[in-house]
């Protein structure tokens, strides 16, 4: 038991390792360059907009990114993470030539973006067996060179710290798929941007599941999320005591991935988690502290089995007429659905709308022969519904409130689908036969171009999901100083 004066010198210590651990994180918020988190015509979060369009183009946006920026954690939570708490006996020193060759990396890498941002925009880029479809994307060409630099460059650390199944594990066959799916790809494939060099990674990936938290420590009925929030907790405090990666950036440039519903939740285990590192959520509701700035939207994709449903794999060809105006079929829960369903159930036979799908008929035949599919919210933002309208080549009308769609840093979705405000819901079939042939035409373009960024494929391919959800991570990386 220490003794009251080692007490008092022990706590000056400590006070005085938080004033120069607070200091270091100030001078790299002030120090920070802000530059490429997205590509987004749209400033967020106090984005300084910096146009490399013509003033008839949108713009390209630089937000401003900082260390310090959030929400600060409360005293006791905050113990849990800063270094001045633990012992160094199980943390190497960070290399400061390694950690100053990254970072130097980085800044050629911001500089390159920004010389292809500012370029005029080709009508369609080819390079290398690459073709890029301009329409699809806010700047395709500062896209095209950001995804090949982090081919280049980009560098993952997984944590090896965890135990099966809650970490290094994820479903994989049910509505949460994109969750396991990425997990197992970081774990065990064969991709360029796993590193076991710790050193040499610009991003450390927290390799749990948070659909697995449920599963395995979440008492039904309950609704209570402590267990959840207590192993998140645990996590963040074992990684950042043997390693001192953490506690460099209070997290900054780490990262999670989750696509259940619980997953905003499970992060308030830890408020720098919550608030400093990177989220990669299929809940992506800014209402509910979901940040575009710092945090990612991940698609929600339902694969029955592990597979993509056979009928939706090779949609029919453009030629082929869709006699059905739209379609939607689901439960009704959440503030939107009831009140399209109040409005179209029943109502219009060009609307096929449906609480439960009769009988006779197949989901994935009825989105086949629309040319809308209605995606409306649920109890949470997101819906596998999009998805699998982007795999039809049904053209999604977007029914929802705070939804960050996911990769909407480069793809602009007005180019491959339909925004309706709920208020709008009444007019729905005004606003969608109002569309013309030559704009309806142009959006299944745009679906057709962008499929390939929503696909889970083993083994993982260019351009597809694994690789959008990793160049979102990127963009973020870009936007943080470290040191």
């Amino acid at each position: 038991m220490k003794t009251g004066a080692a007490s008092a010198s022990g706590g000056v210590l400590c006070t005085l390792s938080n004033i120069l651990l607070l200091s270091a994180l100030i001078a790299a918020s002030i120090a920070v360059v802000f530059l490429l988190a997205y590509f987004s015509h749209k400033p967020i979060h106090g984005g300084l907009p910096s146009s490399f369009y013509s003033p008839t183009q949108p713009q390209f946006q630089i937000p401003i990114v900082e260390l310090l920026s959030h929400t600060r954690p409360a005293p006791d939570q905050s113990r849990a993470v800063l270094s001045s708490e633990f012992s160094s006996k199980f943390k190497p020193a960070v290399t400061r030539r390694a950690e100053n060759k990254l970072e130097q990396g980085l800044a050629r890498v911001r500089a390159t973006i920004l010389k292809a941002a500012s370029a005029a925009n080709p009508s369609i880029i080819i390079e290398n067996n690459d073709i890029i479809s301009p329409a699809i994307y806010w700047n395709p060409s500062a896209f095209y060179r950001s995804y090949k630099e982090m081919e280049r460059r980009f560098k993952v650390y997984v944590y090896q710290e965890g135990e099966l199944p809650i970490v290094h594990d994820g479903p994989c066959k049910d509505i949460y798929s994109s969750e396991g799916r990425f997990i197992h790809e970081m774990e065990h494939g064969n991709n360029r941007f796993k590193t076991s060099n710790a050193q040499a990674a610009h991003v450390y990936f927290m390799p749990f599941s948070v659909t697995w938290m449920v599963k395995y420590l979440y008492k039904p009925n309950t609704y209570n999320v402590t267990p959840l929030q207590a192993f998140v907790s645990d996590y963040v405090k074992l990684v950042s005591t043997k390693h001192p990666f953490w506690n460099r950036t209070q997290g900054a440039d780490h990262f999670m991935l989750s696509c259940h519903d619980w997953g905003p939740k499970a992060t308030q285990g830890n408020a720098f988690l919550c608030n400093t590192s990177i989220r990669v959520l299929c809940n992506a509701n800014s209402s509910e502290g979901f940040d575009p700035a710092k945090d990612v939207s991940l698609p929600e994709i339902h694969l029955y089995g592990g597979i993509v449903n056979p009928k939706l794999i090779s949609p029919p060809p453009s030629n082929i007429s869709r006699p059905d105006l739209a379609f939607f079929a689901g439960g009704i829960h959440g503030p939107i659905r009831p009140i399209l369903l109040k409005h179209w159930r029943g109502k219009d036979n060009d609307l096929h709308v449906y609480e439960y799908l009769p009988k006779d008929q197949d989901y994935y035949d009825s989105m086949l022969r629309s040319k809308f599919c209605l995606c409306p919210s649920g109890y949470e933002v997101a819906s596998p519904r999009i998805v699998e309208a982007i795999y039809a080549e049904c053209i999604p009308v977007m029914l929802s409130d705070h939804y960050v769609l996911p990769f909407s840093d480069v793809l602009r979705w007005e180019a491959f689908s339909i925004q309706v405000d709920i208020s709008e819901i009444p007019r729905l079939k005004e606003i969608l036969v109002a569309v013309s042939e030559d704009e309806y035409l142009r959006l299944k373009e745009g679906l057709r171009a962008v499929r390939r960024h929503f696909l889970l494929n083993q083994p993982v391919k260019r351009f597809d999901m694994f690789h959008m959800i990793l160049h979102s991570v990127w963009l973020r990386r870009l936007n943080l100083r470290v040191g």
